[in-house]
């Protein structure tokens, strides 16, 4: 009999694990709030359901049968589907790791219990309870995606992004974390059978700040092998305090001065086609079917690394250009392995303030990532000139 599983998420960001757990000969279970999401057809059943409704989840994966529970690039899902989990007995996170993984002050208290290295943070309901120093990061407790994540440099600056912020939680207080400088980075890991696995070292690029969001990604990450081992160590230690097990992990950090900072860690897959797309192309390792077989109560047989780089741009014009044409599909460049635009003939850039903003991206692979910068570089220019 063909077994089900059940998928939340049924946008660009979980299309690839859809049509890996398909590849496999599983029914996709797709679940989504919306109604219009990309992959509603390409799942074997498709059905509407929030976040946060554990009865008409429970019911659907029933009704259906599953043998496993999965999501990619969400967190908004993970108590609901822990909860499932324990229900039916699958292999997944525990309700309270999802609790504390869920909520950055909760986590930010597990990081600093077990002397783990982070920013440090108050969580405050309004601007004028902030005693502290400048310069500071302001964020929803239970957002992701650079969603309301703003630096704030003086009072001012707080008390007017605080009521911006607000509009992205569901909270009534709001994170309040000191500023790190640094580079920042991400770990893609892989948690089973009391393993806790470095899979990739991803290096970010963000827009400047005030705001935050994720322009680029490229693997490997430029880091030294001691930093490396240090690294694999802090996985390890954060894994056993969240109690990670039968999950990936995405755990985002910054390197000060060859001190390594936690900023937030999640007990699923990274977006920004991370997991998708970059850790394969870079390293051979397809992290979304370990966790497909991990889901289906078997151990992953992890691939060695195959020595290419991958890169991530998403698109940055200057905002209030205009589209000129319709983009043409006339560029030759074999080092490209996908390319979206989503701007189309009239359309005026819009300011990329969080993830949702952005308009599209191009992802490379090949043996060497200056020369991958450079391939984008030659594309970004011959967009320019269709815009005004």
């Amino acid at each position: 009999m063909q077994q089900s599983i059940l998928i939340f998420g049924g946008s660009i960001l979980q299309r690839s694990l859809i049509l890996k757990c398909k590849n496999r000969g599983l029914r996709t279970i797709v679940i989504d709030p919306d109604p219009n999401a990309l992959c509603k057809k390409e799942a074997t059943v498709f059905e509407i359901v929030d976040g946060q409704d554990y009865e008409k989840t429970l019911a659907i994966a029933r009704r259906e049968s599953i043998c496993g529970v999965i999501t990619a690039a969400s967190d908004k899902p993970l108590v609901m589907m822990a909860r499932v989990a324990e229900t039916l007995k699958l292999p997944f996170i525990s309700e309270e790791t999802a609790i504390i993984s869920t909520n950055k002050f909760l986590m930010k208290e597990l990081f600093l219990k077990n002397n783990l290295p982070c920013a440090k943070g108050v969580e405050l309901a309004a601007a004028k309870e902030y005693l502290g120093s400048f310069p500071v990061i302001i964020k929803p407790l239970d957002n992701s995606g650079s969603r309301g994540v703003v630096l704030c440099t003086t009072m001012d600056d707080l008390r007017v992004n605080f009521v911006d912020t607000f509009k992205y939680t569901k909270k009534n207080k709001l994170l309040v974390e000191e500023f790190i400088e640094g580079k920042e980075y991400s770990i893609e890991g892989l948690h089973f059978n009391g393993n806790h696995k470095v899979i990739a070292y991803t290096e970010k690029e963000t827009t400047p700040f005030p705001y935050n969001v994720e322009l680029g990604h490229k693997q490997p990450a430029n880091l030294s092998d001691d930093i490396k081992l240090e690294i694999s160590d802090l996985l390890c230690k954060i894994g056993r305090a969240f109690n990670f097990v039968n999950c990936a992990s995405h755990t985002e950090i910054k390197i000060q001065n060859n001190q390594i900072y936690i900023i937030e860690t999640s007990p699923r897959l990274g977006g920004d086609f991370i997991t998708s797309h970059l850790t394969q192309l870079s390293t051979g390792s397809d992290i979304e079917d370990y966790l497909i077989t991990i889901s289906q109560r078997n151990l992953p047989k992890i691939t060695s690394d195959v020595g290419k780089s991958s890169l991530i741009k998403f698109f940055e014009f200057n905002a209030g250009l205009t589209v000129l044409e319709e983009w043409k599909s006339t560029i030759k460049d074999d080092s490209i392995v996908h390319l979206r635009v989503a701007l189309n003939k009239g359309d005026v850039v819009p300011r990329i303030k969080n993830s949702l903003n952005r308009y599209g991206e191009v992802i490379f692979q090949g043996n060497d990532i200056y020369n991958l910068e450079c391939n984008y570089s030659k594309l970004y220019d011959l967009m320019l000139t269709n815009l005004s």
